[in-house]
């Protein structure tokens, strides 16, 4: 892997990592039981961790996290959505996780590198994710008839947003065709116990298929970018 490629696998993971992070931070506060607090909590600081290890191979976190434009940022379209309602959060947490567990495996079994290392350590806290996000998906879903009606409407939302996430990134050898099909067989598993059915739509957009690793965003990134970034931007160079 070339130095090149090594920085742009370690900024795109890194920034998948840290804009759900700030995602999910977004729900302190306002989750629907206090155990949710803390399992949206935790889960938030492990992708945080995640971000500050993959963001570091590449230069200064604090400066590419906070000093960057949003057209510099290099995440997947889908973990930069809204939160929604709980459904839809899980929704985004079910497709995500699934996809960075079976990608940290991948990378972890390869052995060699920094992001090897990162990987074998990241998923064993990301099958905790994949975890919550299955048994929420089970309980939303078997549910009751208004559950089951949000969360239908949740995953059929951000199905559109997951064919990005098999775009190939330079720098990381994997078969992303393969890792595909073994996500597709994962979440539609989880969506017919959960007595969902696969949505219908196209998975990839004319203009959204690969748009974020491209440092094309949605509309709703830039708000949540200048929020993330207000207070460091505000106060340049102060210590804490």
């Amino acid at each position: 892997m070339t130095a090149t490629a090594h920085t742009a696998a370690a900024l795109a993971l890194g920034d998948d990592a840290l804009v759900l992070s700030h995602r999910l931070g977004e729900w302190a506060g306002h989750a629907p039981v206090l155990e949710e607090e803390v399992a949206l909590a935790n889960i938030a600081l492990d992708l945080l961790g995640q971000a500050r290890v993959l963001l570091s191979l590449v230069g200064d976190e604090d400066e590419l996290a906070y000093l960057r434009e949003e057209r510099a940022f290099r995440n997947v379209q889908l973990v930069e959505q809204p939160n929604g309602d709980f459904a839809h959060t899980i929704a985004r947490q079910l497709y995500f996780s699934t996809y960075q567990r079976l990608l940290y495996g991948r990378l972890a079994a390869a052995g060699a590198g920094d992001l090897a290392g990162l990987a074998a350590k990241a998923v064993k806290e990301v099958a905790y994710h994949q975890d919550h996000a299955e048994q929420w998906t089970l309980r939303l879903g078997d549910g009751t008839p208004e559950s089951h009606d949000r969360m239908r409407q949740a995953c059929t939302a951000l199905w559109r947003f997951t064919g990005e996430l098999f775009q190939p990134v330079a720098g990381l050898d994997v078969d992303w065709q393969e890792l595909e099909s073994d996500w597709l067989a994962s979440v539609t598993a989880v969506l017919e116990r959960a007595t969902l059915t696969v949505p219908d739509g196209p998975r990839t957009g004319a203009w959204s298929a690969g748009a974020g690793r491209q440092g094309l965003h949605t509309e709703s990134f830039g708000r949540m970018l200048a929020e993330m970034q207000h207070l460091h931007r505000s106060h340049p160079g102060a210590s804490w």
